[in-house]
């Protein structure tokens, strides 16, 4: 059995609880074989039907116990399953959610989804599957097998030599499927991940002429999978055909020995037929955790991946006093340094930043430059691996941290809209706004042209099953989600890349007032921007390389000349 299962809450009990039952079943099953034999026997001796009848009614009690207590194990593994499952979609959630954004974009939104649904379904049908099974195993062959020491020596030796080599080769095959379903598991993220790439990715790979070439990509990833599946398939087979081998063997083996000792009149009938009725009852147990252990292989590969998400080290603080932002609050920044993957530097801050008070900063450079590695480490979505964070003098390891989050708004790019209503997308982050509040928060947004043109105004449905929204709608909804909110601190992450000039002209009308009283950081590639900032950070290949007043850089001539001059065209 793994030992990892030891760590889920309530497993000990559950199984003490089921090992309880088993007790009882496999007292039941010995019960029915010997009604049942006592019953043929005395049949086979001349006695009448009325006079077995007690034997057959007990035989008759014993199968409806044990099958009553076979329904009532897959219950307690039903809902064990279920709370387990639910316990741990919660904790890798929130878990997820403390490590941040990084750590979602590394490990791939497609096995992110994957794990989250799949995985979590998979790993609740392997509990359910399992557990009860394997006390079944664990009890009922080692009862059977005591039990047959007192009828039939041989017998005895028989079932406990050929259990002996069906374990061995079930833990062969077992290493062998192991090895299989980790590279099967392995195969199905990549074959996630890479579907979600490619839907993203559609319109881009056919306007660029390249759709009919990257079939060639997802052919050879689903290919990689095929061929994973069919060898965790043939091992599976494998393993119930040695199953059911030796299985028949151990029976076909004590049937002979029973024949022979029958025609030699050394055993009487009574003792070779309950010896006959247990064998196969020995094994059942050993079969069904053996054909079950394939089907649910999957869901133990889940629940290891679930379980490496949750042992993740988060090195943040878990409790801070960062005090809420005001006027006299300080953000420092310096020697910072952020690495990716393979342990590439993504961003490096060798000069000293201050972001204080109430103002609005610009973060510019061109794309790739780390613009939106830097807005992350704010949101505290990234931590850093080196350097030094002070917020109102206090040195804190990392901007990772509740305290923070709760006191920042942060637009991305690409908001997202979920499948509710408008009124309900708009204060999702508030649930508990009033209903002049939103009307507040879209008026300002600039949403109002938007409700007029629904049926249901604020009660229509938007999103994926929902009204289709455009960029620039999706981006007033984010902002009145902000006003909503009402936090210090405001982070944007080129919320207007996508849009054209026109819409993102009225959509800076909206966006200014939002950025009163807070601390606003905008990064952007589109410097107009610039105009409305009292600080400039610029970066360069992941590196701040300027930073000022946007008139005092544009007189140096420097990183920021030269990109104002490239977007006038100069």
């Amino acid at each position: 059995m793994d030992k990892s299962l030891f760590k889920y809450k309530g497993f000990k009990i559950v199984m003490v609880a089921l090992m309880i039952l088993s007790i009882i079943q496999g007292f039941s099953i010995i019960m029915q074989a010997i009604y049942l034999a006592g019953s043929l026997s005395d049949l086979f001796a001349g006695h009448s039907f009325q006079e077995v009848r007690g034997q057959l009614l007990g035989f008759l009690i014993m199968i409806a116990v044990r099958y009553l207590i076979t329904a009532v194990k897959s219950r307690i593994a039903y809902l064990f399953a279920a709370k387990t499952g639910t316990a741990y979609r919660e904790a890798v959630i929130e878990k997820l959610f403390q490590l941040g954004s990084g750590f979602l974009s590394q490990m791939g939104s497609g096995q992110t989804v994957t794990l989250m649904m799949e995985g979590i379904a998979k790993f609740r049908r392997y509990l359910e599957l399992f557990i009860p099974k394997f006390s079944s195993m664990a009890v009922i062959p080692l009862m059977i097998g005591i039990y047959m020491l007192f009828v039939d020596l041989k017998s005895a030796i028989v079932l406990g030599v050929t259990f002996v080599i069906l374990i061995c080769f079930m833990i062969l095959l077992g290493w062998a499927a192991q090895k299989n379903a980790d590279a099967k598991w392995e195969s199905y993220e990549k074959l996630s991940n890479h579907f979600v790439d490619s839907l993203r990715g559609i319109e881009t790979l056919r306007y660029l002429g390249i759709s009919r070439r990257h079939e060639k990509q997802i052919a050879f990833v689903s290919e990689n999978y095929r061929k994973s599946t069919m060898s965790t398939l043939r091992v599976a087979f494998l393993s119930s055909f040695a199953l059911d081998f030796f299985t028949m063997l151990g029976v076909a083996t004590i049937a002979v020995f029973l024949g022979v000792q029958l025609i030699d009149g050394t055993m009487m009938l009574y003792p070779a037929l309950l010896s006959l009725i247990l064998a196969p009852e020995f094994f059942l147990p050993v079969r069904e955790i053996g054909t079950d252990f394939h089907a649910s292989l999957d869901g133990q590969e889940a629940g290891k991946a679930l379980q490496e998400v949750l042992d993740i080290p988060v090195s943040h603080e878990t409790s801070s006093t960062i005090k809420e932002w005001s006027t006299d609050s300080e953000l420092i920044l310096n020697g910072v340094v952020i690495k990716g993957e393979e342990e590439r530097e993504r961003l490096r801050i060798d000069k000293k930043i201050e972001l204080s008070g109430v103002s609005n900063i610009g973060v510019i450079g061109a794309s790739g430059s780390g613009k939106s590695t830097f807005v992350s480490l704010l949101g505290g979505f990234l931590e850093a691996q080196a350097g030094d964070i002070q917020v109102n003098k206090q040195d804190i390891s990392s901007l990772a941290q509740t305290a923070w989050r709760e006191q920042v708004t942060f637009i991305p790019q690409h908001p997202y809209i979920f499948n509710l209503s408008l009124r309900e997308n708009i204060r999702f982050y508030r649930p508990t706004a009033t209903e002049a509040e939103v009307i507040e928060a879209a008026e300002r947004a600039g949403l109002n042209d938007l409700i007029d043109s629904l049926e249901f105004g604020l009660d229509a449905f938007v999103g994926e099953s929902g009204r289709q929204m455009s960029g620039g709608q999706e981006q007033r909804v984010a902002l009145a989600r902000a006003y909503i909110e009402e936090r210090p601190v405001m982070l944007l992450d080129e919320p207007t890349a996508h849009l054209d000039i026109e819409t993102e002209s009225e959509l800076k009308e909206t966006m200014l007032p939002l950025f009163e009283n807070k601390l606003v950081v905008l990064a952007t590639h589109r410097l107009h921007w610039m105009n409305e900032m009292d600080w400039v950070i610029v970066l360069d290949k992941g590196q701040v390389v300027e930073q000022g007043l946007p008139h005092e850089l544009f007189a140096k001539k420097g990183t920021y000349y030269q990109l104002v001059q490239a977007q006038l065209g100069a």
